[in-house]
């Protein structure tokens, strides 16, 4: 007799065997690319080349040894979403609504591909930063909200990617 608990094991294991493979024909990861949304770019014009770069320079620090350059897999990360909430600073909790604290939104989708621009794992991603701690009195409190933003971004795509 087939239990709930042999079901279960043996649909995660299944899950876990088909995902293999693509992982494992990544290899080293050649490139990253940062693309945007046609909404994000015109939303925040300039701004997208600072969350680019803090991106891609927080993802090459953490790949570390598996980032060579010219030679593996493509990884792309598309921003699809980026939005900073209009309260920052005073540590205050609660909603937006209430004159409270509220969080910083980057989305986007991080995807793997291999030489021949195959597409091996995306995965969708959502990080969130508390604007309550910004220090809202700095005139670049906005830049430094949206490196937080692109750091979180590059933390969950190298958890994602390589572990």
């Amino acid at each position: 007799m087939t239990t709930r608990r042999d079901f279960l094991a043996s649909a995660l294991g299944a899950t876990a065997l088909a995902a293999a493979p693509a992982l494992a024909q990544a290899g080293p990861i050649g490139s990253i690319h940062v693309t945007f949304a046609p909404t994000v770019l015109h939303g925040w014009g300039a701004n997208t080349a600072l969350v680019k770069a803090e991106l891609e320079r927080t993802l090459a620090e953490l790949l570390g040894p598996s980032l060579q350059r010219g030679v593996g897999t493509r990884l792309v990360i598309n921003v699809t979403s980026l939005w900073l909430a209009s309260y920052a600073g005073g540590g205050g909790g609660g909603k937006p609504s209430d004159g409270g604290a509220s969080n910083d939104y980057l989305e986007s989708t991080a995807i793997l591909y291999d030489r021949s621009g195959r597409e091996l794992a995306s995965w969708p991603i959502l990080s969130t930063e508390g604007a309550g701690g910004a220090a809202w009195y700095l005139p670049d409190v906005d830049q430094r909200r949206l490196k937080a933003l692109a750091r979180n971004n590059a933390y969950w795509v190298k958890r994602y990617v390589a572990g």
